[in-house]
């Protein structure tokens, strides 16, 4: 039977916040332990796209790969690496562009929608400010998922173009060359929340409303005191029902801790007790993760020689897989 191998990359493009680890990083460790082989790694090279401040790229890959191993990520379970660190994905990368229909990229939305605002705003140049890294994005993200064979792919619901792109690249690869590649299949976690920010839209960086995932007790509290509520005085009654707060306690209570919450806004609690709540409930299941936070920050060594580690494995793997690869396309 074949093996299941669920890999995702993680863009260095901010500080993780809360809103990414409901999202992304439980889902992401919950799988480790379940009978399939997970390969996690960070999308360095996909960050060159809208991040050209190399300081910056440096530390979000720290501050990324500490906030994983801090939430549990075992490496010992879990292929760990920095894309970077695997070369043969960018010579899968060229080789697949070889096969790659350019009507294809046409139709990736991120280009597409680049295309339309050019045409709104006017610009005589459809592709002005358009770099060749936004266009051939999906191509280098079929070779980061074929360099592996990757069986499952988890995204989010506006990711799910990329996968069908990656099958059909795979696809194309097979019929010119031979059966090589597996077709990938996109996994939607459909229990994971999306969290709303401080200002009750989507918890986002480019909305300027994150939590920070590992943000000190104070500056935490602080946050969360920011958070927008309605008008209604204490005793009135309270729906729960994409209510802020409530959702923000909803993604770290137990099953009881959610049902008497449920309760309490029934009944009437003030907003004022229920953002100190969440704030206790918050500070004390991140403050374990947090000291480990921190310590990794404070020895990027531990957390260097975690991801070389994860490389060279990944690497064992990817020459394998691209000696087939060489020899079916004669190189």
């Amino acid at each position: 039977m074949k093996q299941n191998i669920v890999l995702t990359g993680i863009t260095p493009s901010g500080t993780p916040h809360i809103g990414n680890y409901i999202g992304a990083i439980k889902p992401a460790i919950e799988k480790q332990s379940h009978g399939h082989h997970a390969m996690y790694f960070i999308a360095d090279y996909h960050s060159l796209v809208k991040l050209w401040d190399p300081k910056l790229r440096h530390q979000y890959i720290m501050e990324i790969a500490s906030s994983w191993l801090a939430m549990g990520l075992d490496p010992e379970q879990t292929l760990f690496y920095r894309q970077s660190d695997v070369p043969e994905i960018l010579e899968l990368n060229w080789i697949l562009n070889s096969i790659t229909a350019k009507g294809l990229l046409n139709r990736a939305h991120a280009y597409k929608d680049q295309v339309a605002k050019n045409l709104e705003e006017g610009d005589k140049d459809p592709d002005a400010g358009i770099t060749m890294g936004l266009y051939g994005y999906p191509v280098l993200m079929a070779a980061d998922i074929l360099m592996f064979n990757a069986t499952h792919v988890p995204v989010g619901k506006d990711q799910i173009q990329h996968i069908e792109i990656a099958r059909d690249i795979a696809a194309r690869f097979n019929h010119v060359y031979g059966e090589i590649f597996n077709l990938p299949e996109a996994v939607i976690d459909e229990k994971a929340h999306t969290l709303p920010g401080l200002d009750g839209r989507k918890m986002s960086k480019s909305y300027g409303n994150t939590i920070p995932l590992f943000a000190e007790s104070t500056e935490l509290k602080k946050l969360i005191m920011k958070i927008k509520t309605n008008s209604q005085a204490p005793n009135e009654p309270k729906e729960t029902e994409a209510e802020t707060l409530f959702q923000l306690y909803r993604a770290f209570a137990s099953e009881a801790e959610i049902k008497e919450m449920q309760h309490r806004y029934a009944t009437g609690i003030g907003w004022g007790e229920v953002k100190n709540t969440v704030f206790e409930l918050l500070d004390r299941k991140l403050s374990v993760p947090r000291e480990h936070y921190q310590e990794l920050m404070n020895h990027p060594e531990k957390v260097q020689a975690i991801l070389q580690e994860g490389a060279e494995k990944a690497r064992q793997k990817a020459k394998v897989i691209l000696a087939k690869i060489r020899q079916a396309v004669g190189i």
